[in-house]
């Protein structure tokens, strides 16, 4: 591997770890030439997963942009930034799990299982997320989504969300 600080390709490993459940390993390394310390990450390369939108382009799955969006629901809320990553770890593991077979998954599908996952955790943020991922076309749409909400919440025993007239 070439150093990136001056381009030798001579080093030696000092150390291995693996990581992620055995799916990646990350190496230490020091040029044998310059003696810099750098890290590598290895990991088994697999068929990209391919996202179908809604007009049927395909894409590939980029794990940012639901970080991007579950971020911009969360924003100010009282969500640990840790609760945040395992929510998309959630999400991403789930797609790869679904889109195994043909290595797809609709977009759809993503954004439920992304609403499905901040539903549990934060009522305004899944309210946020929802507004933009099902495109609400006036106020109704947005308090019909609000009492679908505030129905679930009471049901499983959590809070409600009020709606003010």
């Amino acid at each position: 591997m070439r150093c990136p600080y001056c381009g030798n390709f001579d080093d030696k490993v000092i150390d291995s770890r693996t990581l992620a459940n055995g799916d990646a390993i990350r190496r230490r390394r020091e040029c044998e030439h310059c003696g810099y310390r750098f890290t590598s990450y290895e990991r088994i390369e697999e068929r990209q997963l391919m996202v179908i939108k809604r007009d049927r382009r395909r894409e590939p799955f980029e794990r940012e942009k639901i970080e991007r969006g579950v971020a911009r629901a969360l924003e100010k809320r009282p969500v640990s930034q840790m609760s945040m990553e395992n929510l998309v770890n959630e999400v991403e593991d789930q797609a790869a799990f679904l889109g195994r077979v043909n290595r797809e998954i609709p977009a759809s599908v993503i954004g439920d299982l992304v609403l499905e996952k901040l539903g549990a955790m934060d009522k305004v943020a899944y309210i946020r997320f929802a507004s933009v991922y099902r495109h609400f076309e006036d106020l109704d749409e947005f308090v019909r989504e609000i009492q679908n909400v505030g129905g679930r919440a009471s049901q499983s025993g959590g809070e409600s969300v009020e709606t003010g007239s």
